[in-house]
């Protein structure tokens, strides 16, 4: 009769071979993962580390120009910069100008995308259009468009017979902001759209329906059912639309290039001028620095009062 031996209990022991197939698992991961990790680390990474370097140096452009350690001189003199936080003050003007707007328009739009509609599909591909082009192909478009003399909208009011309203969009101290807010929320509306229609079509249709039957009306239905489930959806795209406004330059620089006299200033083409105009690369730094703080900072008040609510 054979006998059969149990197996001894080795719960919560591990073999030597298990040990080392973990391991061996471990070492492929990371050696996937290195492709990817690289261009991080020398695009991203080593950058931002050089820069905060160079924010506490006297780094200059120049061939063979010798840089020495200034400690924090560039941050005393940038405190009592006037058009380092004027750029400040229009940088956060357009930022939360041009994130309201385009969470705001991009609601209603995906809140019409996300209706039964005929060719919705095609209303989809056109609404993210802006999308797909180039900051610069846009700020050259929309530089067509305010064109002081053959642009559309001073063409359009010459033709209604209301020329007392054709101005200098971009060269006019009062219109040169808001027309290039007008822009900014025209190019970025489109990912804020998709972001807020993904979200919408998460809402189970059965939560409407039973509100329906409740009686509650289309404006209530959307304020205590879609709403709340949107708000995680909400916090995330506004805050990234947030960060991604602030940091804007290519769209700017085409359309105004900071002009006219510092109105449309954005801190990050500031940063460009002292950069790459004056060659103060260490002040430059400095300055991207002090920006980077400051962002996290507000950031940081902005999630936490939004999940707050969202709670």
């Amino acid at each position: 009769m054979t006998t059969l031996t149990e197996r001894p209990d080795v719960e919560g022991a591990e073999s030597p071979r298990r040990r080392n197939r973990f391991r061996s698992d471990r070492t492929t991961i990371y050696l996937l993962l290195l492709p990817s990790l690289l261009p991080i680390l020398v695009l991203s990474v080593f950058p931002l580390l050089r820069g905060i370097y160079l924010g506490f140096t006297d780094a200059r452009a120049g061939r063979n120009v010798e840089v020495s350690f200034t400690g924090l001189a560039n941050y005393r003199e940038l405190l009592g910069d006037e058009l380092f936080w004027n750029s400040f003050k229009i940088g956060l003007l357009w930022a939360v100008g041009v994130t309201v707007l385009q969470f705001l328009l991009a609601l209603g739009l995906a809140l019409l995308l996300n209706q039964q509609l005929r060719f919705r599909g095609v209303a989809r591909v056109l609404a993210v259009v802006p999308w797909a082009m180039p900051p610069v192909v846009v700020g050259i478009l929309w530089k067509l468009v305010y064109h002081p003399d053959a642009g559309l909208i001073n063409e359009f009011f010459h033709r209604v017979g209301a020329d007392g309203l054709r101005t200098n969009w971009l060269g006019d101290f009062s219109t040169a902001l808001p027309a290039v807010i007008i822009v900014g929320v025209w190019a970025g509306m489109p990912q804020t759209t998709v972001v807020l229609l993904a979200g919408l079509q998460g809402v189970g249709r059965e939560l409407h329906e039973a509100a329906a039957v409740d009686g509650a009306s289309t404006w209530h239905r959307f304020r205590h059912v879609t709403l709340p489930a949107l708000a995680p959806v909400i916090v995330a795209i506004t805050s990234l639309d947030f960060i991604w406004n602030f940091n804007s330059f290519g769209l700017v620089y085409v359309l105004t290039a900071g002009g006219p006299g510092g109105k449309t200033m954005l801190p990050m083409l500031f940063a460009y001028e002292e950069a790459f105009r004056y060659g103060n690369y260490g002040y430059a730094a400095a300055l991207g620095n002090v920006m980077v703080v400051i962002i996290i900072a507000l950031l940081a008040v902005y999630l936490r009062r939004r999940l707050r609510e969202a709670n």
